[in-house]
């Protein structure tokens, strides 16, 4: 290469409307992981993966064809998992529990049972 490459076409090729949607979706879990984790270190605990499980919810909820079973059932455990980790959270650390609702706009679900 005897010329280096120009900004605008670098800019334009790697601006975020011109990404893919897994590519996408990789940064807005990054950015969620460091929204929601308690520590530096952080990127498993139960409220992190909570966030994560939503983001993932929301973005295969909005693709999601009519006739596709498979990634229904794929939602639906998804979603299934979130609600165990929430139901863990409510147990052992209710202000996370609050945080997590709060900052992605679930609703607490009263009915439930330990």
């Amino acid at each position: 290469m005897k010329y280096p490459p120009k900004e605008q076409l670098v800019e334009k090729y790697f601006h975020p409307d011109n990404l893919s949607s897994a590519e996408k979706m990789k940064i807005e879990l990054t950015k969620v992981r460091d929204e929601f984790k308690m520590s530096e270190s952080d990127c498993g605990s139960a409220r992190v993966q909570v966030a994560q499980l939503t983001t993932k919810i929301k973005h295969l909820a909005s693709v999601l064809h009519k006739k596709d079973k498979h990634s229904r059932k794929g939602l639906q455990a998804m979603v299934q998992k979130r609600k165990k980790l929430l139901k863990y959270l409510r147990r052992t650390d209710w202000d996370s529990y609050c945080f997590v609702l709060g900052r992605l706009g679930l609703r607490d679900n009263p009915d439930y049972k330990h």
